[in-house]
């Protein structure tokens, strides 16, 4: 089926491409060019996007749950459900995020999603990301501290085998014991390493980075203090040009001000946007539940009862709609944080993350307010709002 998407401002990486079109053939985009030069002759199907922008699909690399579900319920009812309210808020494909649990729990959870089967209507599981169990006790945030271990090459490995290539990142404490060794063995593997949950100093954290470390979980958060004696953690990550770094911007998490100094000094390309949802997200007010623990969430802040704030309650069209309504970003700037940047970090994109020739045809129609009319997913048109 060839599909052409016409009368739309097209966001690219690099510009907002106006009067031009986009023609998508098996799930590819396989032409970008001027309306008038494309033959409309020979194809299947024309959409016109009435103005609209038309963007690359967003991409959560960070999210434990939405909707009343979580990635730890282990079911496909429960991926189901996150991918569709995914889909719904412009995510056309996500990491399932798992929290530090029991190691049965978290190989259940992780053989959950490689055995998933990714629904054309829905938003795509693009694989694991392992939040724990690595960390350190005195930064543990929401992540449960009686299953909080030290770094072990062995577990390690079982759950690489397990994970069957599925696994994308894996979040640890760089300064915690055995932890460098671990790093390693993760990149040589290919996958992306983060820091999270940790309290080591500066020299510690550029250890970790040195070894295959290349990003900073949500930056701020769960981590030493920045000091301008021990910068720590957030210190090696703003000044060092390897490393990428996630963002909650629900402006719960993070005050403007942080969000606009780590902009300043990483730049557009090394900023990731990032929900860390957990499953009250889309839901009202109430308790709920975050690794076995009980979750208050008043105010859209979801908090544990010590008052740590364990996850959030954002979606990412709520984190661009803030970056472009609240900072007054240009829109291709917040959008290629929540798309290009998040594939770039986990090694994908090659095939995903921007309006591409060559690339999956992962698209949104969407306006200036980030409201959202269709969500495309490797070509298949989801109508959302008409």
């Amino acid at each position: 089926m060839k599909t052409l998407i016409k009368n739309v401002s097209i966001i690219t990486p690099y510009d907002i491409l106006f009067g031009y079109g986009v023609v998508i053939e098996e799930g590819k985009i396989t032409r970008i060019d001027k309306e008038e030069k494309i033959d409309k002759e020979n194809l299947d199907h024309i959409i016109d996007g009435e103005g609209k922008y038309l963007s690359p699909g967003f991409m959560d690399i960070h999210n434990h749950g939405n909707s009343g579900y979580d990635v730890m319920d282990s079911t496909e009812e429960a991926i189901d459900g996150m991918a569709e309210f995914h889909l719904k808020n412009g995510v056309t494909s996500f990491l399932g995020t798992v929290i530090t649990s029991s190691y049965e729990n978290m190989i259940k959870a992780s053989k959950n999603i490689v055995n998933y089967k990714n629904k054309k209507d829905k938003s795509q599981v693009l694989g694991i990301h392992l939040e724990g169990p690595f960390f350190s006790l005195d930064k543990k945030g929401a992540q449960p501290a009686e299953y909080i271990r030290t770094p072990n090459m062995d577990d390690m490995k079982e759950i690489v085998k397990v994970s069957q290539g599925k696994l994308k990142m894996v979040s640890l404490a760089p300064e915690t014991t055995g932890a460098l060794e671990v790093v390693s063995y993760l990149a040589s593997e290919d996958i992306t390493i983060a820091m999270a949950h940790s309290n080591g100093t500066y020299e510690e954290a550029k250890s970790g980075i040195d070894h295959g470390i290349t990003v900073a979980t949500h930056l701020y958060n769960g981590m030493r203090n920045f000091s301008h004696r021990e910068p720590g953690i957030v210190g090696a990550s703003l000044t060092d040009d390897r490393v990428y770094c996630e963002l909650i911007y629900d402006r719960i998490h993070l005050h403007d001000a942080a969000v606009k100094m780590a902009i300043k000094m990483k730049g557009i390309d090394k900023i990731i946007l990032v929900s860390d949802a957990m499953r009250a997200a889309g839901l009202g007010e109430g308790n709920y539940e975050l690794g076995g623990q009980k979750v208050i969430v008043k105010d859209g802040a979801a908090r544990l009862a010590s008052g740590s704030l364990a996850g959030s309650t954002l979606n990412l069209r709520n984190a661009v709609y803030n970056m472009v309504h609240k900072l007054h970003m240009p829109i291709q700037d917040a959008i290629r944080m929540a798309s290009l940047s998040p594939a770039k970090a986990i090694g994908i994109d090659k095939h995903k993350g921007s309006i591409e020739i060559g690339k999956d045809a992962d698209l949104l129609l969407l306006d200036g307010d980030i409201n959202i009319s269709a969500a495309i997913v490797g070509g298949n048109i989801v109508w959302l709002r008409k």
